[in-house]
């Protein structure tokens, strides 16, 4: 399972995001073959971010559904779902939240 770091901000998202990045894509590669094309991002570390996370999550996100990969995002502080709520963007990685109306 990968893991986000303790701290995502603006400041040092380019460096981490150059190191998700490359970890993801060494294991998209390594588990291609394996049944159930999903890839678990562990967030329990994760205490110091502001909205470039979310820049962040996208972006993997966008990478593993790229090739029909499914990103599970896993044990995220109550405060980052607060702003990917804030945002519509909830449903996006956590399933079990309702889609906006206006994005319905």
């Amino acid at each position: 399972m990968l893991k986000l770091p303790q701290r995502l901000r603006l400041d040092n998202l380019p460096e981490e995001w150059a190191r998700l990045e490359s970890t993801l894509r060494a294991e998209l590669a390594q588990v291609g073959n394996a049944a159930g094309r999903s890839v678990s991002l562990d967030a329990s570390g994760l205490n110091d971010f502001d909205s470039a996370a979310l820049s962040l999550l996208l972006s993997a996100l966008r990478l593993c559904g790229q090739d029909g990969w499914q990103l599970t995002l896993l044990q995220a502080p109550r405060a980052l779902r607060e702003l990917a709520r804030v945002y519509a963007l909830e449903h996006l990685f956590w399933p079990d939240a309702q889609v906006p109306a206006e994005a319905a």
